[in-house]
């Protein structure tokens, strides 16, 4: 391996850089500095030795890779909502800003300079998503001896100040004031068809919102919930499946994803009163569309919560919809927040909230609500305690 200075016919000056891969192949490239020169050169021998190198002929660039990923996610058999987030992720923003970059020259300050443009472009959630769908892609690529080193391996985006207390945890105010609304709420409606004939469609908007409220479930896991797992004897919502975006049926989110979570009585009446006018479809679905399959998500945010949240007055102020209508203040997720904000008033540990919620792990739990199990009170009371016992 050396380097050496070039003169090119036009006068230029460049330092070329030979050697031999792997496979013996005689490999070069030329930089405009010595210091570039000598860098490569140290990177290669380095690589070369643990066996990782990767000319730049034998390279691909990071969109082809992200190809590669995708197919090997589809291998995986992993859920089509995941493997849609992923090709939103390299088609919306890592195609666009890094995409055409060759693997064997992505180097720390272009991954650097990629996080920053994603934080420019995107809220600092999407930014992280995106940010670990780009670390998926390198670490498939290193599996596939594309890539020699990780020169993403420490980069990150964290949290902003406090941001994990800035979600959107409902009041107990806002929390009683959707009890409240979604107990006006009609289970059935009578309307007319093409014929001129009446029929009676049942609405399962409030059994929704008031299981949601009562038992932390996701949104995908009460689209998936059928009645054979919702025990009225016992009074126990066993969650052991859920809907992804298209209506199919698969598996909770992670093993923790399959629990049983008690019900409270308002939610137990609530679902035999429901029982007795939900349709009984082939698909024994819990909350069904008129026609007994699952509901959409997008449907459910449209036709349900929006309105709901729009007749209670609990909107953004100064923001509005692409159609001009005023932007809820919560989102449905708020309510599976509104749900471990109860559990966790009323005395349960973390343990529990983290079984019941089907969190993966405890520290999930804490990441997320951990800041709610403050109790000022009972700590002053504790700390005159440690006083009282100090001089006894």
């Amino acid at each position: 391996m050396s380097v050496r200075k070039r003169i090119l016919l036009s006068g230029k000056t460049t330092w070329l850089v030979t050697y031999r891969d792997r496979t013996s192949k005689r490999r070069a490239r030329q930089f405009p500095t010595r210091a570039e020169a000598i860098e490569f050169q140290t990177r290669v021998r380095t690589d070369l030795t643990a066996g990782t190198h990767v000319a730049d002929r034998a390279s691909v660039t990071i969109a082809e890779a992200g190809e590669l990923w995708l197919k090997r996610a589809g291998r995986e058999n992993l859920e089509q909502g995941t493997v849609r987030q992923y090709e939103q992720h390299i088609k919306c923003h890592i195609v666009p800003l890094i995409g055409q970059i060759k693997l064997s020259r992505l180097t720390v300050p272009a991954v650097e300079k990629f996080r920053d443009d994603l934080l420019i472009r995107c809220s600092r959630s999407l930014a992280r998503a995106v940010l670990t769908s780009f670390k998926g892609l390198l670490k498939e690529a290193r599996r596939q001896g594309l890539l020699g080193h990780d020169p993403a391996a420490h980069t990150s985006i964290k949290f902003a100040k406090d941001e994990r207390r800035r979600r959107d945890i409902p009041s107990k105010e806002q929390i009683r004031a959707i009890l409240r609304g979604a107990q006006e709420w009609p289970l059935t409606k009578v309307e007319r068809t093409r014929k001129g004939d009446q029929k009676i469609v049942a609405i399962s908007w409030r059994p929704l919102i008031v299981t949601a409220v009562f038992t932390g479930m996701r949104l995908s896991e009460l689209r998936g919930l059928t009645w054979d797992h919702v025990d009225l004897k016992e009074g126990v919502i066993k969650v052991r499946q859920r809907a992804d975006f298209r209506g199919a049926m698969g598996s909770t989110k992670s093993r923790a994803g399959d629990r049983d979570i008690p019900m409270t009585p308002m939610l137990l009446n609530t679902l035999k009163t429901w029982r007795l006018a939900c349709p009984q479809w082939s698909s024994a679905l819990v909350f069904p569309t008129e026609r007994g399959t699952v509901h959409a998500t997008g449907n459910i945010h449209h036709y349900c919560w929006g309105p709901f949240l729009r007749k209670l007055g609990i909107i953004r102020e100064n923001s509005l919809t692409k159609s001009g209508l005023a932007k809820p203040a919560l989102t449905f997720h708020s309510l599976r927040h509104a749900a471990a904000s109860l559990f966790i008033e009323q005395g349960w540990n973390a343990k529990k909230i983290q079984t019941v919620m089907g969190h993966s792990s405890i520290q999930v739990t804490f990441d997320i609500y951990g800041h709610l199990w403050k109790d000022t009170k009972s700590d002053l009371e504790a700390m005159a305690q440690l006083e009282a016992r100090l001089f006894a």
